[in-house]
């Protein structure tokens, strides 16, 4: 008997802990944050045309939520990193400059990270990713140390927001401002 691939469900605790976040500030009026669906092509479909039998991820999707936060547009990834470095091939160059062209249209860009390892949930501004990114680009480390991000920006566990993100944008967004 074969055995079991598990790979293409990883993140899928993060991506449901996030998605139940994201109601919470719904419901308490706080943020609008939708899922981006990952786009597909059907390849197969039942005989009664109700249900896809086979399909193939498509190559560019952009990132994994997109929304609004008392007015302010945000877009974010969110990935799991079981070490303490963080490999930046995990990020396509795509989703980069969707990144980077969403904050030049005055919106905030973050990635949250969860070093399951440590049991941490963490917020990459877009400028420190782009740091890491350029650093890659230019020759240097293809991948970033846990120790190099700032611990302001590790996520507090909350009572009753299971990764509550959106005090550190408040922290990124007084950051912009001063």
């Amino acid at each position: 008997m074969g055995t079991w691939n598990t790979r293409g469900l990883r993140g899928s605790t993060l991506e449901e802990m996030i998605n139940r976040s994201n109601e919470k500030y719904r419901e308490n009026g706080l943020a609008l944050i939708q899922k981006v669906p990952t786009p597909i092509t059907p390849m197969e479909i039942d005989k009664e045309g109700s249900r896809i039998t086979l399909a193939y991820f498509d190559q560019k999707s952009t990132v994994d939520y997109i929304g609004v936060v008392q007015g302010v547009p945000v877009c974010f990834d969110a990935k799991e990193c079981a070490d303490t470095t963080f490999a930046l091939r995990n990020i396509h160059p795509h989703q980069i400059e969707f990144m980077r062209d969403f904050e030049k249209q005055d919106g905030v860009a973050f990635l949250l990270i969860h070093f399951t390892g440590l049991d941490e949930f963490y917020y990459l501004k877009f400028e420190k990713m782009w740091e890491f990114w350029q650093r890659a680009e230019n020759g240097g480390r293809k991948s970033f140390r846990h120790d190099e991000l700032d611990p302001e920006y590790v996520i507090t566990p909350h009572r009753s927001i299971l990764v509550p993100y959106l005090d550190m944008l408040n922290r990124d967004l007084q950051e912009r401002n001063d």
